[in-house]
């Protein structure tokens, strides 16, 4: 297999029959040896990580497949850490990954109460939810961009925005709906999203590290959240 790309926590492969394959590492993102899925480094390593979130991505992929939502996973093999996915156009600018994050929120927090907070109080649930996005730029904040604005700058057409955001919408409601079952309350999701054979299709990895939830009103930590999910 030739390596197409070394990232913080996946390393992604090109196979010969056209498909990609992604191998989980057990490395994560964080600052002085604490996990922290916001930060942009690999801060430190956890043991079997790597297969626990490729096991959780898995379970929602398959769930998103009877739903009859297309995304990117064809297969897995959870003992060796990888996944088998299609090939999938990026939309922005990002070396070796996607250069867009699409947000789903449900409940006003965060980024959003940063930006917004004399309009509506923290924890005010959005009915319907809200989806938002952000161009990944460090240095520029992550800037939040409309859909006339990738339009304009010929990331999307408004017609692969609308897709892109009807299924996002969508995917949200039946996560928040499996969470409920183990108690949990999805505030807000992070996805990212490619273009492959004309449509646009859900990519990368559905894991708890993009997700904002709530257990019994106290946040769950990115790693117990995956072990909750796993070990029903």
């Amino acid at each position: 297999m030739k390596k197409l790309y070394a990232g913080k926590t996946k390393d992604v492969y090109a196979l010969d029959n056209g498909n990609v394959l992604l191998k989980f590492k057990d490395d994560c993102t964080g600052k002085d040896g604490v996990f922290d899925p916001g930060e942009n480094t690999v801060g430190l390593t956890i043991e079997g990580i790597g297969k626990a979130n490729l096991k959780s991505s898995v379970y929602y992929f398959e769930m998103l497949k009877k739903a009859g939502i297309k995304t990117h996973y064809v297969s897995a093999d959870i003992e060796n850490a990888t996944m088998e996915v299609l090939p999938a156009e990026c939309f922005g600018k990002a070396q070796g990954g996607n250069g867009l994050e699409v947000i789903c929120r449900l409940v006003a927090t965060g980024s959003f109460i940063r930006r917004y907070g004399e309009y509506i109080k923290d924890g005010t649930v959005i009915d319907g939810g809200y989806v938002e996005c952000t161009f990944k730029n460090d240095a520029k904040g992550d800037p939040l961009v409309t859909s006339e604005g990738l339009a304009v700058l010929g990331v999307m057409s408004p017609e692969m925005f609308e897709s892109m955001k009807q299924q996002t919408l969508k995917i949200t409601k039946i996560v928040a709906d499996d969470l409920k079952t183990i108690g949990c309350d999805l505030w807000d999701i992070k996805f990212e999203f490619g273009y492959n054979n004309g449509e646009v299709i859900l990519i990368d990895e559905i894991a708890s590290g993009n997700m904002r939830v709530y257990k019994d009103g106290k946040i769950v930590d990115p790693v117990e959240l995956t072990k909750l999910i796993n070990e029903r």
